[in-house]
């Protein structure tokens, strides 16, 4: 078990252009920024209504949203889903919703989860064990895991949050990639008997994370009360419209989740020829577990390609897909730099 008493701090992410500048103030610009995890092919932008930005939201519009959240999720009704602006600015509210206690976190994950644990009072450690779990008050874990793209069993899932809830506690499943995800283990179908809250992200999967969607499913009583602490209008006008839209896209989420999956296979033949192991992800994302870790992260950030790397966790990386055929290019330029590099490197010690 290892405790998280610094848990509150703020975390590093990947993404952040301006640190990655600032780390290889030398590298060709633009980046290409593979450390997101988020789908590089946008959900086709459209036109906005104008009164999307010159009037406040309706309720029914907030209403449409619920509903064809729950159909798209799996939840069981429109009464059982918060729509949030993103699922960060839920995390502190949901782990509020049981009193102070022992936060267990499945990891190693989501470094925010802890975080807002901490925030909400309780003592935060994280354990690798999924049986540890049921010694929580507050039990979260990521369904698939991010980075290593772990998936747990629903069967195993509905024990332990049984076991929870015997005992008031709370089981939080993040599956901001179960979209991409077996969502044969999902649990948004079953929030309804209580003690689970499932987390759903709109921004990974549909590669729009500015829009800040997400959401949070549970049962009827938790919904309402996440909706009151958000209050009216949490969900901006252009973020109603394109949840709205894209969720009742499924012909487009079909041909994305296809898309998608030839993509990731495309990176494990590229990373395969240059030697560089994948030990895990999803077809958003490859985890990448080896010794060299660390020097291939700089060599790729030297060549402008960035992924992303854990302080704590020297050893791993994770990287997404790239976007373009330019990209790519870049990509396999960077990988091929790196592997020239390493073996011209024991002649040079020679010389």
């Amino acid at each position: 078990m290892k405790l998280l008493s610094g848990a509150i701090a703020a975390v590093d992410h990947g993404g952040s252009l301006g640190r990655a500048s600032a780390l290889f103030p030398h590298a060709p610009k633009p980046f290409v920024d593979l450390s997101t995890g988020i789908n590089p092919h946008s959900y086709p932008l459209f036109d906005l209504p104008a009164t999307a930005l010159s009037r406040l939201p309706e309720a029914g519009q907030l209403l449409e949203l619920a509903e064809i959240a729950a159909l798209a999720y799996g939840a069981p009704s429109a009464a059982h889903v918060a729509a949030a602006p993103g699922t960060q600015i839920l995390l502190p509210r949901v782990a509020a919703l049981v009193r102070p206690g022992k936060a267990l976190v499945l990891g190693p994950t989501y470094a925010e989860h802890a975080r807002a644990a901490a925030i909400a009072g309780h003592a935060v450690a994280e354990v690798g064990d999924f049986e540890a779990l049921a010694e929580a008050d507050l039990a979260v874990l990521v369904n698939p895991n991010n980075p290593d793209g772990r998936v747990i069993e629903k069967a195993h899932l509905l024990d332990l949050a049984a076991r929870l809830r015997a005992k008031g506690g709370l089981l939080v499943v993040d599956e901001a990639f179960m979209d991409v995800g077996p969502v044969e283990h999902s649990l948004a179908g079953d929030v309804g008997a209580g003690g689970v809250v499932v987390l759903r992200s709109f921004g990974k999967f549909f590669g729009l994370a500015g829009v800040r969607l997400g959401f949070a499913l549970a049962d009827r009583l938790t919904a309402e009360r996440l909706d009151a602490q958000l209050g009216p209008w949490a969900v901006a006008g252009p973020a109603l419209e394109y949840g709205i839209r894209a969720l009742s896209d499924t012909a487009w989420q079909a041909d994305m989740r296809q898309r998608l999956v030839q993509d990731a296979l495309r990176l494990d033949a590229l990373l395969g020829r240059y030697d560089v192991p994948v030990a895990g992800g999803t077809s958003l994302f490859r985890y990448l577990s080896f010794a060299e870790a660390s020097i291939l992260f700089s060599a790729l950030g030297e060549s402008g390609v960035l992924v992303r790397h854990f302080g704590d966790r020297p050893q791993v990386l994770r990287i997404g897909l790239p976007g373009s055929e330019a990209e790519w290019q870049r990509l396999e330029g960077a990988l091929a730099g790196w592997v020239a590099r390493r073996e011209d490197a024991p002649k040079e010690i020679g010389q």
